[in-house]
């Protein structure tokens, strides 16, 4: 498997993920049940650079299999 794909891959899961953590009302549900309300207030600090990191990653390994497919093309005499 191509190594940008798997870039391409991660990053989108790690964006999917922390959206979902983000604006799931569940999550705090979840803490709150298992007694774990402190963290509810810091989720914010961790999910979102997680998410701008994971856009980033993607946009990184887009560029990445832009620029290889450019250089595999062969050029017109």
């Amino acid at each position: 498997m191509d190594r940008n794909i798997k870039l391409i891959g991660t990053g989108v899961a790690g964006a999917l993920l922390s959206v979902l953590c983000c604006f799931t009302p569940l999550l705090v549900v979840l803490l709150s049940a298992v007694g774990l309300t402190v963290f509810v207030a810091k989720l914010d600090y961790l999910l979102i650079p997680v998410f701008v990191a994971s856009i980033g990653l993607v946009i990184f390994a887009l560029v990445r299999r832009r620029r290889s497919c450019a250089a595999k093309t062969p050029q017109p005499n």
